[in-house]
């Protein structure tokens, strides 16, 4: 009896091992007898969701290698018109010029993000409005005091010219008004994070899907920065997320593509708290 119990044992799990693969593996399946490299660089927004993607196809496909690389949105663009990577992400449409410039240029929209106002955690104050944030970023309001905080000056902490996370807090909440020249630059979302955490009287913005307990979004106009009320049109700050190729991508790439635009794609993007677009 022993001797008939394994085996049929063994193949029961077989039976249910093979059953459940397909579930497994899921949209992974895309990638079944392919090969090859992607180099992906650009917004730093991006990168929870690229390396998530990446964890998974080469866990299943050891034979392809995705490398993923910051640079903000400029480098993204830059980068993929010029051939230098397979995937230049962007956390803003491409703009006149570099469609001119890189006329190739095919956008893939993925998700939705908003931008909001940091402070550091134990900052009394709670809420900004957008004409205070304007006059502190050009250096009209320069003491905490003034916008009912303590008489502290403000630290203000903004993003490089290459940023889209920049960009869309200039555009929609600066009105592209004046940043004053003694704003402290740093080179991503997470760098934002850390500088702010770390400087009690900091002010500076970042991508929502990257706000955790280390810092506190403060109300804009009465409206809570966060992404229902992104998606919903309540909040203002917002920005689409895109993957850039140039030309058509090619199978391997088109494959990565279509698996974050997909049903696994839409979950890790829900679960760095951006909102995914199909």
């Amino acid at each position: 009896m022993q001797k008939q119990f394994f085996p049929r044992v063994f193949l029961a799990l077989l039976i249910t091992l093979l059953l459940t693969l397909p579930a497994i593996s899921g949209e992974l399946d895309r990638f079944a007898g392919l090969s090859g490299k992607i180099d992906i660089a650009g917004g730093t927004a991006h990168i929870p969701v690229m390396n998530d993607a990446a964890k998974n196809i080469m866990t299943l496909y050891p034979q392809i290698n995705i490398t993923i690389a910051g640079g903000g949105s400029g480098v993204g663009v830059q980068k993929v018109g010029e051939g230098l990577v397979d995937i230049g992400n962007a956390g803003r449409p491409i703009s006149e010029k570099e469609l001119k410039k890189y006329p190739g240029l095919v956008s893939f929209p993925f998700a939705v993000d908003g931008v909001a106002p940091i402070i550091y955690p134990a900052n009394p104050v709670s809420e900004l409005t957008s004409t205070q944030i304007q006059a502190i970023f050009a250096g009209k309001i320069v003491n905490w005091k003034e916008v009912g905080g303590d008489d502290a000056e403000i630290h203000l902490y903004s993003r490089d010219e290459a940023s889209g996370t920049r960009e869309v807090f200039w555009k929609k909440c600066l009105k592209k008004g004046v940043v004053t020249e003694s704003a402290n630059i740093v080179p991503s979302n997470g760098a934002m994070k850390v500088a702010v955490s770390r400087d009690r009287n900091a002010l500076g913005y970042m991508s929502i899907g990257h706000i955790d307990e280390t810092v506190k979004t403060v109300t804009l106009d009465g409206i809570a920065p966060n992404q229902q009320n992104a998606v919903n049109g309540s909040y203002p700050v917002v920005r689409k997320l895109f993957m850039n190729t140039n030309d058509a991508p090619a199978p391997l790439v088109k494959a990565f593509i279509d698996y974050v635009l997909g049903s696994e794609g839409a979950k890790s993007i829900s679960s760095h708290g951006y909102i995914p677009i199909n």
